[in-house]
């Protein structure tokens, strides 16, 4: 087996890769070719066999027809040991990080032998310094950001000096700057090492730019494959939907669109969520403080969201989104300042008050704080609106399953049965989940933290018009997000949090990257 040039044979070559489970089948034939020196791109909607086709690389599925050769030798992969051995490594989209422990302690997990403490930490810093992926070795996984959980994934894998390097989603919690760094150190890496990477992305302008060849899967089969340079992100989110891409919305969740102001370019039944002046807002925050071992997380912030409004938070993850997603979750409680939905001043401290008060939240980590995974759809569709269907003592089961089934009816939950636990549906549904249980409250306020991460192009598109749709119906909406295309495309307002700040807040229309960076950057805009 020789590569296209005739004299090396391909890092990596999957030949005729078959699975089903049951009647669905994940991978039909699929062949993937990946070469030295090379970033190759895998594109497809969630469900299309991405995940599949890479867990049996990783040896995590057995695959039930097909070929894996590597460096042009037939292989067996019946673990991750074994994948780590022949010099194939993955980072995975949701973090697999043990929080308790430090850096050095995750990115050891799994040696064997003795542990030498100062060489693993100098280790840590030798890797990260290298790729352009810097971290405190010592610092607890519990206190990082999530784009600071990323480049400790990514360091647990380089350091193993992988020869393929699988990356899904990567930069789903980067910022531009970010990723634009990541891209660029992955880019020397394969020319001066010579390693393979596999991009797995639904960000079309991700994979024009830091690919050489792109291979595309719909419905478990290999729909198309190409030079990159040879094709367009209007061709790749074609074939990866199955047809034309044409709405505005679509667009900016791929990534296919320069970021512009949204003065003026309403489509047709687009709400125009500009906040009416003299209306009291819908949610206040004033003064919030919330500090851990002594250092402000939150540090006198203070935000306004009007009904029908909806109001974009950006920023540099590890600012103080996450910790404002759990303030208004009830989860933390601030040591200064105020919360007041609808002119009436909540006390976050007792159990359920801002639920009850009309807010509702669409949280960061849907795994971790969004669904119960091992519990079926309908109880999680349900679990926070008991009282409507249990009878005197116990929870009626029929008209869990009433509410159960009119919200996915409602919201297109796809799932195989109502009593299917939640950890088997995508990505995209298990995010309707959360959004239906939230919005069956009839909420006067929505918080929206990171609600695309990691979906694909339909479920972003769905993500979208739904938000849409509550601010035209009055809900205020606080949207948290790191993509700069998100809330350039959603919001009225656009409010810029920086050291658990607001740095700023200008309305969309008068919003450029270049004024948003500034702000980003603790710089007046």
């Amino acid at each position: 087996m020789t590569d296209r040039d005739g004299d090396r044979a391909p890092a990596l070559a999957l030949r005729g890769i078959g699975k089903t489970y049951g009647q669905v089948v994940a991978c039909d034939a699929v062949d993937l070719t990946v070469h030295r020196g090379e970033i190759h791109g895998l594109l497809g909607e969630n469900g299309a066999g991405k995940s599949t086709l890479m867990k049996i690389l990783l040896g995590l599925v057995r695959r039930d027809a097909g070929t894996i050769h590597h460096d042009g030798r037939a292989v067996e992969v019946a673990g991750p040991q074994e994948a780590i051995a022949l010099g194939i490594g993955m980072v995975h989209q949701h973090f697999s990080l043990v929080e308790p422990l430090t850096v050095w302690e995750n990115i050891t997990l799994g040696d064997t032998g003795r542990v030498d403490r100062a060489k693993a930490c100098a280790q840590v810093e030798e890797v990260g310094g290298r790729y352009g992926l810097p971290i405190d070795p010592l610092a607890p996984v519990s206190r990082l950001s999530a784009g600071e959980r990323q480049r400790v994934e990514l360091i647990k894998c380089l350091r193993r000096d992988p020869s393929v390097l699988v990356l899904d989603e990567p930069t789903s919690v980067l910022t531009q700057a970010e990723s634009a760094e990541l891209f660029g150190v992955l880019r020397e890496v394969v020319a001066g090492e010579n390693r393979a990477v596999v991009l797995i992305s639904h960000k079309l302008a991700e994979i024009t730019a830091a690919t050489d060849r792109v291979t595309v899967l719909r419905r478990g089969r290999v729909a198309f494959h190409s030079v990159t340079a040879e094709t367009s992100a209007q061709e790749l989110a074609r074939q990866m939907v199955g047809r034309d891409v044409s709405l505005r919305a679509e667009a900016a969740a791929l990534g296919m669109l320069p970021v512009e102001r949204r003065a003026d370019k309403r489509q047709d039944g687009e709400p125009q969520e500009e906040p009416e002046t003299g209306v009291e807002p819908a949610l206040r925050l004033s003064g919030i403080t919330v500090r851990s071992d002594g250092v402000p997380l939150l540090d006198d912030f203070g935000l306004d969201v009007a009904p029908g409004e909806i109001l974009g938070l950006y920023g540099v993850e590890g600012n103080g989104q996450a910790t404002l997603g759990d303030l208004l979750s009830g989860l933390v409680e601030p040591s200064a300042g105020t919360i007041e939905v609808g002119g009436v001043r909540i006390d976050p401290a007792r159990p359920g008050a801002l639920h009850e008060a009309g807010l509702g939240i669409v949280p960061e980590d849907r795994h971790a704080s969004g669904v119960v995974l091992d519990m079926s759809v309908a109880d999680n569709l349900v679990m926070k609106s008991l009282d409507s269907v249990s009878g005197r003592f116990l929870v009626d089961r029929r008209r869990t399953y009433e509410v159960a089934r009119r919200l996915a009816v409602e919201f297109n939950i796809i799932t195989s049965s109502l009593d299917a636990p939640v950890r088997s549906l995508s990505g995209g549904n298990q995010q309707r989940v959360v959004l239906a249980r939230e919005m069956s409250a009839d909420p006067s306020v929505l918080v929206a933290a990171q609600p695309t991460h990691g979906l694909d192009v339909g479920a972003i598109e769905d993500m979208y018009l739904r938000l849409r749709k509550a601010a035209s119906g009055g809900v205020a909406i606080l949207l948290i997000s790191t993509e700069l295309e998100e809330v350039m495309a959603l919001s009225s307002r656009i409010a810029v949090i920086s050291g658990g700040r607001v740095a700023g807040v200008l309305p969309t229309a008068e919003a450029t990257a270049e004024r948003l960076g500034m702000l980003v950057g603790g710089v007046a805009a």
